[in-house]
């Protein structure tokens, strides 16, 4: 195994979309949301674990999340879970741990991944993640996995490449933002644009040569944190400091501003788990197309669902067709799949009603 190879997990979210499994205590990369007795962090983990040293992947998350972490992932050390103390998006955080791989060692291949996505076909994710290691090391490239579309979803960033190009490595002519349905459409026609995943490839040099080209401001204001860096000092020079950070995501900080941008269209199936409906298209259904987790059902008249309960918990449902049902502690949900992107501002209103 190359022990130039890192990885970075990016752990920090909430996941607010599967609420009310997922919580700001108890984001849904801690859950086992497919019910394969193993959690999205611990699936992601493994998954990297077959090509890049245990001891080279860092988890990035939020400080709240560090005993999460810790014990789902018994694995890591301390020194593995870098902590951010305030939500800055991924730009900052991906910087910060940058920084610190290239001191512990200058020649590293890093990738950037999120933690609770869902991959099937785990060697050819390997094979690509490989393809895109050896691309960097000998070019100064930034890299990310493309997703080939199956269909206009609107909820995804694109990846435009360079249509002319036959090699497995395309050059990127541009991200587009969430399109709506007609854009999208006029994507998959072209041909030549991709889903973007949020998986990065780039040598630990060339990533922070961007950042120091394309945000000169938070380059210096983490570049004065090198010599505490995997030292004692590091932890108060980052609770002073991270707060100070501009809040941006890598893709506008860097991605979108390169044009050293390279892309790899995935061989593997791929979901980012974003949404309850997204979970349901992944599990297994019973003869009635109702996908059932921990529950013991009677289902009659009903078709489409998602169920998730407790485990051995009995739920008896009638005339309910297409529709989220959880049963989670004091929390008792029941909502069409049609608004699942609405769960976010149902939460913020209760939250404004009832506090909580």
């Amino acid at each position: 195994m190359n022990k130039n190879y890192y990885a970075i997990l990016m752990a920090g979210g909430v996941g607010s979309r599967f609420w009310p499994v997922s919580t700001q205590d108890y984001p849904k990369q801690f859950h086992d949301m497919l019910g394969t007795g193993h959690t999205l962090i611990q699936k992601t983990f493994h998954r990297l674990s077959k090509l890049i040293p245990k001891e080279n992947i860092f988890i990035l998350t939020n400080e709240r999340y560090n005993d999460l972490v810790l014990e789902q992932l018994p694995e890591v050390t301390k020194k593995q879970v870098v902590l951010e103390p305030a939500m800055r998006n991924t730009a900052p955080c991906i910087l910060y741990a940058s920084l610190k791989i290239q001191k512990e060692n200058p020649n590293a291949v890093m990738l950037v991944a999120p933690s609770d996505h869902w991959i099937e076909d785990e060697q050819s994710f390997s094979n690509n993640v490989q393809q895109a290691f050896e691309f960097c090391s000998k070019n100064k490239a930034l890299m990310t996995l493309g997703i080939q579309p199956t269909f206009p979803n609107t909820g995804y960033g694109y990846i435009e490449y360079d249509k002319a190009s036959t090699k497995l490595v395309k050059p990127v002519n541009q991200f587009r933002e969430k399109p709506d349905y007609e854009t999208a459409r006029s994507f998959i026609e072209q041909g030549n644009f991709l889903w973007n995943a949020g998986i990065f490839m780039w040598s630990v040099n060339t990533v922070i040569e961007a950042f120091k080209t394309s945000k000169p401001e938070l380059f210096k204001l983490f570049e004065t944190g090198i010599p505490a860096y995997n030292t004692e000092l590091e932890d108060d020079f980052i609770k002073i400091n991270y707060p100070k950070a501009e809040n941006v995501s890598v893709d506008y900080a860097i991605m979108e501003k390169s044009d050293n941008v390279f892309v790899i269209v995935a061989e593997f199936d791929w979901n980012d788990l974003g949404t309850w409906g997204s979970l349901y298209d992944k599990l297994a259904k019973d003869s009635h197309n109702n996908a059932i987790l921990n529950a013991k059902s009677l289902a009659e008249n009903a078709e489409g669902n998602i169920i998730r309960t407790n485990k051995g918990k009995l739920v008896v449902i009638d005339g309910l067709n297409d529709y989220i049902i959880v049963d989670k502690d004091d929390v008792l949900l029941i909502y069409p799949k049609s608004k699942e992107q609405d769960i976010k501002q149902v939460q913020q209103r209760l939250k404004a009603k009832y506090g909580n």
